[in-house]
């Protein structure tokens, strides 16, 4: 709903309880209704909470006038401007993501302000983690040691101290480089496995650590890596029905070009 929608709502319901539980004519502040309503986020029964939470303990009290100062402390005692139960909990939490991967700073600490202010300490360490391995990923992999060092400092000293570390964390992700190619890779893998699309482990790679191993030819063609210039030696390591299946596909930062610069490095001067 529109603030001015909320407005309305309001004045009805002023009129609603001054004819019916009032003992004295009741008075309020156009901006104070304004107020309400523009901090409801288009909710009218959360501006309804926050009224009667200012009307209750004044329904006995002669010229009491619901003003600005009033309108303030009501929405802060009714909690409705952030419901960390509902819709609006997660929505929050789908806005910080977007606004850290998106790369706005700005953003994600506003998010990260009404988070804070919710008091959800749990859900903002646990969805940077996510963050830091989803969105920056191998453009940046220490990152998320960074991240993890920040959230359990913010756990430890707890609010409003918290913020710190975690506006610390929020800041260096929002401007890190991204790459999402580990969760693509894994979410790529798994959707193999759930359409059964698997395949046996070549004979190479088995483990031959058993008696009549051996004789099942495991582990027997395996060559030791070590052993090889490079620490590599070309060998099939992937089931021969996704042998030629790519799923790490790297994006262009300067890590995972340097993976791709060495991975190049070592194939081309293979035995």
């Amino acid at each position: 709903m529109t603030p001015e929608e909320i407005v309305e709502g309001l004045k009805r319901a002023v009129e609603l309880v001054e004819s019916e539980f009032y003992l004295y004519p009741l008075t309020y502040e156009e901006e104070a209704l304004h107020y309400i309503a523009n901090v409801a986020n288009g909710d009218l029964r959360r501006a309804l909470n926050a009224l009667e939470i200012a009307l209750y303990p004044n329904c006995r009290t002669e010229g009491f006038v619901l003003t600005m100062e009033v309108a303030r402390e009501c929405t802060v005692t009714a909690g409705f401007s952030y419901d960390r139960f509902g819709d609006q909990h997660y929505d929050t939490l789908s806005a910080f993501q977007k606004s850290i991967r998106g790369s706005d700073p700005d953003a994600a600490i506003h998010y990260l302000a009404r988070l804070i202010q919710a008091g959800d300490l749990t859900s903002i360490c646990r969805r940077l983690l996510v963050i830091a391995a989803e969105d920056i990923g191998l453009a940046y992999p220490q990152a998320i040691s960074i991240v993890k060092s920040c959230t359990d400092a913010a756990m430890q000293l707890g609010f409003p101290e918290a913020r710190i570390p975690l506006a610390q964390a929020v800041i260096l992700l929002a401007n890190s480089p991204k790459s999402n190619s580990a969760i693509s890779a894994i979410d790529e893998a798994l959707a193999d496995l759930k359409v059964g699309n698997v395949g046996e482990i070549p004979k190479h790679l088995k483990d031959a650590h058993y008696g009549g191993a051996k004789k099942l030819g495991h582990g027997i063609e395996y060559k030791f890596p070590h052993d090889y210039p490079n620490h590599y030696v070309k060998q099939q390591y992937l089931p021969n029905r996704l042998k030629n299946k790519t799923y790490y596909k790297p994006v262009p930062n300067k890590i995972e070009q340097g993976f791709v610069a060495y991975q190049n490095f070592i194939k081309n001067n293979s035995q």
